[in-house]
């Protein structure tokens, strides 16, 4: 590793988020290079010092997995990131297998990379590199959330008084009110606040790997276990773990889950000594975990476990005077991770997202910004810019049946404009969407559509 500037080789073959993802990481502090397929990623790889790569596993020449596998083979030093918007069974137990440092899935925050690329690149540290340590050690912006409104202030004050403790926190809210933020928030203003804060998606971890990805292995524990490898929950030893969507976790992961939070304690595959765990537990769920319990889908120990302080996120529709505050923000940041020309929205604009019921809260408020800022011709986004739905009476975008009709048509709308935009190319929309391959696809067959109608060879 270069003992100054540690330099990324970014390779995905998205055009538009290897640029700015590049773009990104200069802007934090590295030297990065690009590759839109593997052959010129392991060109650069053999030319160039590479201190860690970041792979996309759906582009041209790794389908198979062929840049992973000639990168761990000729460049076993070299750190690898995999970063997928199709996750499955199979890439996840080869990530595993070819000591692949991290799994991360698309749609991801820039926050979320940071995070694993400061994790890989700091166990490969060694004391003569005092640059790239304090570079790595140094700290995030403290995440912030917005809203003047009671009931957020009202949360934002719960969180206060009890981020400084070291109690378990579940967090509840429906999809989309920004459930992670909170925990990050958490996080920031508690006495841990230096060390790691850890996200653990329960959806993208298969049962028979919980172990080996939480708790890691040591050499020989499998097939092609060549060398010690940690877990996540050691890269947090000392910070804080959230497990995000909790609800999701199969009954035999909660049973190991469980004994971890009561002990602090957990063993590596294919270890016989135990570890000692410092860590603090937050997790989230969109489900009701205690109508989970009644019906026997959930362990009603680990529920008392982690909810010793309950906080409910509230949905937007609670706090619609914050809706406007949030569209300017959301338009800023966009203007200045972009090339977007200056844009303001007119007061008609705001008012309408101010009376609108937004049922996919803060998330669909983000993607209404961000696709209303690319459609809008003037330099002032007006009522007539906004999607439909928000020009409807009062009375029709209050009626919860009306609504739900209404949400239901517009998405399969914005689904149909989003394949035509993008000639059935699953990937681009999802990736414009802000969604994984995945989470497309399943809203792809809710409304029955089939992206290759949209293909320009048919």
């Amino acid at each position: 590793m270069s003992p100054t500037i540690p330099r990324i080789l970014l390779a995905d073959d998205e055009a538009l988020y290897l640029q700015t993802t590049a773009e990104l990481l200069r802007s934090a502090g590295f030297d990065c290079c690009t590759a839109s397929d593997a052959a010129e990623a392991l060109q650069l790889l053999a030319e160039v010092p590479i201190d860690l790569a970041i792979v996309d596993l759906n582009m041209p020449g790794n389908l198979d997995l062929q840049l992973l596998i000639e990168g761990r083979r000729q460049y076993p030093d070299v750190p690898m990131l995999v970063v997928t918007g199709a996750p499955s069974l199979n890439s996840a137990i080869d990530s595993v297998r070819l000591q692949i440092s991290d799994y991360l899935l698309k749609p991801l925050r820039f926050e979320e990379l940071l995070a694993g690329i400061r994790r890989a690149l700091a166990e490969r540290l060694r004391p003569a590199n005092r640059p790239l340590l304090e570079l790595l050690q140094t700290p995030i912006a403290p995440p912030i959330v917005l809203g003047e409104s009671a009931a957020i202030r009202h949360t934002l004050d719960v969180v206060g008084r009890i981020a400084p403790t070291d109690v378990s926190v579940l967090i509840t809210g429906e999809s989309g009110t920004g459930k992670e933020l909170i925990a990050q928030v958490i996080h920031a203003r508690s006495r841990r606040r230096a060390a790691p804060f850890v996200t653990i998606d329960c959806t993208a971890i298969p049962e028979t790997l919980f172990e080996s990805v939480l708790f890691g292995h040591v050499r020989g524990a499998f097939t092609s276990a060549d060398r010690d490898q940690p877990g996540l929950l050691r890269t947090a030893d000392g910070g804080t773990v959230f497990l995000d969507e909790i609800g999701e976790l199969s009954l035999p992961s909660q049973a190991k889950l469980l004994r971890l939070i009561q002990h602090k304690t957990y063993t590596p595959v294919g270890q016989n000594r135990t570890q000692q765990l410092d860590v603090r537990f937050l997790a989230a769920t969109n489900r009701s975990l205690l109508d989970l319990v009644q019906c026997g889908q959930f362990r009603g120990d680990l529920y008392y476990r982690l909810a010793v302080m309950p906080i409910e996120v509230p949905p937007l529709r609670q706090r619609g005077e914050d809706a406007a505050l949030l569209a300017e923000h959301f338009l800023g940041e966009l203007q200045r991770q972009s090339t977007l020309s200056p844009l303001a929205f007119s007061r008609e604009s705001l008012q309408a997202m101010q009376r609108y019921d937004w049922p996919g809260n803060v998330r669909e408020l983000r993607n209404v910004v961000e696709r209303t800022a690319a459609l809008a011709i003037g330099r002032v986004v007006e009522l007539g810019d906004l999607p439909n739905r928000f020009r409807q009476p009062d009375s029709a975008m209050n009626s919860s049946a009306q609504r739900d009709h209404l949400l239901t048509q517009t998405d399969r709308d914005y689904l149909l404009n989003l394949l035509r935009s993008h000639m059935g190319n699953v990937s681009q929309s999802a990736a414009a969407a802000g969604l994984s391959r995945q989470g497309l696809y399943k809203l792809l067959r809710k409304h029955r559509i089939r992206p290759s109608l949209f293909r320009s060879d048919q």
